[in-house]
């Protein structure tokens, strides 16, 4: 890597200071619903509280403003709302960080989303897979199960932050527990195999499993709930709803094939009636006598149902193993108001002139979203798993890449897709159009580039030749500002340069030093070089890009779920940044939207797209 001949001073040990501009989280996209349990539930203030990634989300819909808390480093995996409707327990799996990323339980005020406690510490292993409060003594025990091959129970005097007792539960997963609401010291658990009855009295822990008799036993035993009378009801993967008749470990009633496949959830209502879903899609309400007396069935587009909600009055939220959370009742539709990826993200793409944003997951979805509104304008399929995007530079066209080699460009205002092309049969990695719009640069994971050259404003494709020089798979393509050069990098960590017109590798580097790059997102090039930290291997940073309007900012993202913030150039060798956490997982891409006022962020295994206010 060269400086620029402009660069008389340069001084690699001079320190430059973090910028002035931070990132203030605006806005989290998404829902853990795919393997998420008893995390959607309504509270008081109107909100709705669930979570995505390492972010716990409050959206009050009605007024459409989203809170966060951020207080985790990792993954959330656990929610409960105390009896008080005000404090939160949340519990998240094992971080990135050894020393700080152990799994814990945080207890929060959900008005001034300040910390009040932090439980568990060097105590749980892998993760907390599941909480509750307890609600007969209005809150004053925690229950957690904990994700060790014995997956430990341990109760706890929360405001105390001490541990009273702990007990093996089972080898087989837990899945769910909970205290009794009308019985003192009753905790009940259900996962693999098994439901068992607790009762936790003088810090001792004696249990009873469940006894099916004559019943057919469940190989799940997938959510519990509390029948107005203090039954203990169940839901199972083979569809059924056993009732536990209270104070006992027998069955008393079963709702034989209440759902057609597993019970996902079970909601009692405030007027003895209750709620079941399942991964049927239907949503079933039942009578303080166990009778059917309305349904309702999700679209097959939703997913099926994972969570319900409800509190007084007749709207009911509903979480979906597509990660969509809606809301409605039997009388109306169901209306999403939260939709999400469900498989691993890295296409994101923002539009050269609106707040508006791309993504494409390997789900097949891609989303076109209103960045100001924080909707989606709409949704639409692809035929495989979607890896890239990028909009054309006069905004009304994009192009989605995909998994198998293929790439498509669609119009924006139709939706229909313009033209359809194959290169190779591996992945596309990355796309890059010409700042003149009259070239398309398109990254392969066969180590090469195909370059296009584009007519009629962007409806017309034809191969102007391949840029063959690469040996790994290219990550990342910049045009120069005149659009006549690439440079290019790939997974060995090379950096490339060629001309467009050509595709002839340009061996004199040198020569190409005072060029000025377009976005400058490639990870590996002079002007970016210190976004790298000390001991980092070339996987550790995903991607990167410059503030469009100002230039003066430049954010990358890295494999320990941190946004990071720095000035712009960026030379410095290991150079001072904010560092913003909320994804989990590794963050696969960033991109500041064209006036520079927020950045996109998207998480890979998380599914997240979180959007930030960027502010001084």
């Amino acid at each position: 890597m060269y400086a620029p001949t402009t660069m008389t001073d340069f001084n690699p040990s001079k320190p430059v200071a973090s910028p002035v501009e931070k990132l203030k989280l605006e806005w989290a996209y998404g829902y853990r619903g795919r393997d998420g349990r008893n995390n959607l539930y309504l509270l008081p203030t109107g909100e709705m509280i669930y979570f995505i990634a390492a972010v716990i989300v409050l959206y009050n819909v009605d007024e459409q403003i989203q809170r966060h808390y951020t207080g985790h480093n990792d993954d959330v995996k656990s929610l409960s709302v105390h009896p008080d409707k005000i404090t939160i327990a949340s519990g998240q799996v094992a971080g990135h960080d050894k020393k700080e990323g152990k799994p814990h339980i945080r207890i929060w005020n959900s008005l001034s989303l300040q910390t009040l406690h932090v439980l568990g510490l060097g105590h749980f292993d892998r993760a907390v897979s599941c909480i509750a409060f307890s609600k007969f003594d209005g809150g004053q025990y925690l229950c957690a199960v904990d994700e060790a091959n014995e997956h430990i129970m341990s109760v706890w005097h929360w405001q105390k932050e001490t541990k009273l007792i702990e007990s093996k539960t089972s080898a087989d997963p837990v899945l769910a527990c909970d205290f009794h609401p009308g019985d003192k010291n009753i905790i009940v658990t259900c996962g693999k195999g098994h439901i068992s009855f607790w009762n936790f009295e003088n810090n001792i822990l004696t249990k009873k499993q469940g006894i099916y008799e004559k019943h057919e036993k469940p190989k799940f035993v997938n959510c519990i709930a509390f029948a107005s009378n203090g039954d203990v009801m169940s839901g199972d993967s083979n569809g059924n709803i056993q009732i536990w008749g209270r104070g006992t470990n027998k069955i008393s009633h079963v709702i034989l094939n209440a759902h057609d496949g597993t019970v996902f959830t079970i909601c009692s209502l405030p007027d003895g009636n209750f709620l079941s879903g399942g991964k049927d899609r239907n949503i079933i309400k039942w009578d303080a006598n166990y009778k059917k007396t309305a349904s309702s069935k999700l679209d097959e587009v939703y997913g099926s149902i994972r969570m319900l909600s409800c509190e007084k009055g007749s709207q009911i939220i509903v979480g979906t193993t597509k990660n969509n959370i809606l809301m409605g009742s039997f009388d109306l539709q169901w209306s999403p108001v939260v939709y999400g990826h469900v498989e691993e993200l890295w296409g994101l793409a923002v539009h050269p002139t609106q707040h508006q944003f791309l993504t494409a997951g390997e789900d097949k979805n891609v989303f076109l979203w209103d960045a100001h509104k924080h909707s989606i304008v709409w949704q639409k399929c692809v035929p495989e798993g979607a890896h890239s995007a990028i909009f054309h530079p006069n905004g009304n066209f994009f192009v989605i890449g995909l998994n198998s080699g293929r790439w498509i460009v669609f119009e924006i205002a139709s939706q229909q897709i313009i033209s359809s092309h194959t290169d190779g049969n591996e992945q596309i990695e990355c796309l890059s159009f010409s700042p003149d719009g009259a070239y398309l640069g398109v990254g392969s994971r066969d180590n090469i580039i195909y370059v296009y050259n584009i007519t009629e404003e962007g409806r017309k494709y034809s191969r102007v030749g391949r840029c063959i020089g690469h040996s790994s798979f290219v990550t990342h393509i910049d045009w120069s500002v005149d659009s006549q050069y690439l440079q290019s990098n790939s997974g060995d960590y090379e950096i490339l340069y060629w001309n467009g017109a050509n595709c002839k590798q340009i061996s004199s580097v040198s020569q190409l030093r005072d060029v000025e790059w377009a976005t400058n997102n490639c990870t590996l090039a002079f002007n970016v070089c210190g976004i790298w930290p000390e001991g980092a291997d070339g996987t550790d940073i995903n991607a990167c890009c410059r503030a469009p309007r100002a230039h003066n900012l430049l954010a990358s993202a890295d494999d320990f779920g941190k946004v990071n913030l720095f000035r712009y150039p960026c030379y410095q060798p290991r150079a001072n940044c904010h560092t913003f956490s909320g994804h989990s997982s590794h963050v696969t891409n960033v991109q500041f939207v064209h006036d520079d006022s927020k950045l996109l962020s998207t998480g890979g295994k998380d599914t997240s797209i979180l959007q930030w206010n960027v502010s001084a």
